[in-house]
């Protein structure tokens, strides 16, 4: 008797540095992964954008290399799904042509435009509305940037898509986009789960214009012929919705409740806890945003510029490490630890704010930039790379103090993505969180995480419950350091106070 055929599902990460794929199978298994890289571009202080062309080709190369190296057939690939960077806009045209390239959540050009939206709504008003905050690095002032700007291509626009509504369309010919993404836009009633009509109102926007809300283990439909015919797969795959990248990491690291806090450590450093009902931060530091899970709410912030601090330090500062890590087989960011781990705790009082594409903690601002404050002649390059490390802990810091005050549990900290491979940096976090940090095996829970989204919709596991027993387990977990508790206490109370300080010169070099 000829033996059933294996199941599988693809996973896609469509991250702001690269593409990470992953082909999982009906045991929970990851039988192949491949990642591809691409690069954003930066025309204008505060501006950033990525060739949505750039993500096709990543996947059509990821997915083709899973399929080769996994020997899977293309009939057996059930479905795929996505989770993808949020807060980007991308624009095509009736054809389904790009208009422009895409712009991306590390921009922050539309600062007038939130000034203009604040006419309409406040800011208070706002938040409780759709749970996010009226800042420059959401979907809606991008889109009215567009607009104002850009008249005659945003009147030529049919589609204005989000990264994993574009990928989808790409894929099925469907407009179609999950909640957790569309809960970033400032146009989504968090409560409702659906447009808001009163945002649809003051920003003049056509829902049409924006595809269809559904959950991410909904299936979109089968891929276009074209699609398979590129992808290596056959037009029998289906498309799931899925979801936002650090809802989709959240699942893939098997967080389920406020007890754990998920800490996404890529090139922005989400921190992310999951509720059954939705809790609204006063303060403004956390959002509320639907969760991949289409039954929870993700109480989360979107992420300061954490891991790409660390790639502008080794690309600006320290060229020549990429070189000499290859002759020695390891990473350049190895190279760098070491000489972070040759200095003390605290940095011997030097501090990094990690604010280089603006403020997510300890609170939202546009204008902040980051900063190095108290070098001296006695600092070297290991007590930089180290403070950059700590002050990214900081923020971490910020956000999971903020979740306790609010009323939820956090009791472990979940570290994940590329970030989480450094040792160092973990028993950072540790000791200056004070909490726990695991690591689960694999790390890239976002293409995991998205792979098991796409294995709820095409029934490999009944629910995420299930896909998550088959699929994550933790590696290793790191206490704090109590020599350390101190020294990281009155760090932070001085990166508070930095950062309190710098409000008003950071408002007028803004203007300059």
């Amino acid at each position: 008797m000829k033996p059933a055929a294996q199941r599988y599902v693809i996973g896609v990460d469509v991250g702001s540095q690269g593409m990470k794929t992953v082909l999982l199978d009906a045991s929970g298994y990851i039988a192949a992964s491949a990642y591809a890289a691409y690069d954003a571009h930066y025309p204008a202080p505060n501006w950033a954008e990525e060739n949505p062309a750039d993500w096709e080709t990543a996947l059509v190369a990821t997915v083709r290399q899973v399929m080769h190296e996994s020997g899977a057939h293309p009939s057996d690939v059930v479905a795929l799904a996505m989770g993808s960077q949020v807060d980007g806009l991308v624009c095509v045209d009736q054809a389904g042509a790009l208009l422009r390239p895409a712009i991306i959540w590390l921009d922050r050009r539309a600062t007038a435009q939130c000034d203009a939206l604040e006419q309409h709504i406040s800011a208070s008003e706002l938040f409780h509305l759709t749970g996010a905050n009226l800042d420059s690095s959401h979907v809606a002032p991008k889109i009215l940037w567009v607009r104002d700007n850009e008249p005659a291509l945003f009147e030529r626009a049919r589609y204005l898509l989000l990264p994993g509504s574009y990928m989808a369309y790409r894929l099925t010919g469907e407009t179609v986009v999950d909640y957790s993404n569309a809960s970033s836009t400032l146009l989504l009633d968090a409560r409702e789960k659906s447009w808001s009509p009163r945002m649809l109102r003051i920003t003049g926007l056509d829902e049409a214009r924006l595809g269809h809300v559904d959950g991410a283990t909904s299936i979109i439909g089968p891929l276009t012929s074209e699609a398979a015919r590129r992808l290596g797969l056959t037009p029998h795959t289906l498309v799931a919705v899925g979801s936002g990248d650090e809802h989709a990491a959240c699942v893939g690291a098997g967080v389920t409740d406020s007890r754990v806090v998920c800490d996404i450590n890529g090139t922005a450093e989400p921190v992310c806890a999951v509720v059954s009902e939705p809790v609204f931060d006063e303060g403004g530091l956390l959002e509320t945003h639907c969760h991949a899970d289409p039954s929870a709410w993700l109480i989360e912030n979107p992420g300061f510029v954490s891991g790409g601090s660390y790639r502008w330090f080794l690309d600006a500062l320290a060229p020549h490490e990429r070189a000499a890590a290859a002759k020695r087989g390891i990473s350049p960011y190895d190279l760098l630890n070491e000489e972070a781990e040759q200095t003390p705790a605290a940095a011997n009082g030097l501090i990094f704010l990690p604010c280089l594409s603006g403020a997510m903690t300890p609170t939202w601002n546009a204008d902040a930039r980051g900063v190095f404050f108290g070098l001296s002649m006695a600092h070297g390059r290991g007590h930089m790379v180290r403070a950059i490390l700590e002050g990214t802990a900081y923020g971490l810091k910020d956000n999971v103090d903020r979740m306790e005050q609010i009323g939820l549990r956090p009791m472990e900290i979940r570290a994940v993505a590329g970030g989480a491979r450094g040792h160092l940096w973990l028993q950072i976090k540790a000791d200056v969180t004070g909490k726990p940090v695991s690591v689960p095996h694999e790390l890239e829970t976002t293409a995991l995480g998205a792979a098991m989204l796409a294995g709820v919709a095409g029934g490999l596991f009944s629910n995420l419950q299930e896909a998550a027993s088959a699929s994550v387990s933790i590696a290793s977990s790191i206490e704090p350091n109590p020599a350390h508790r101190q020294a990281y206490d009155d760090a932070y109370a001085l990166y508070r106070d930095i950062y309190a300080s710098l409000q008003e010169p950071f408002r007028k070099a803004a203007k300059r």
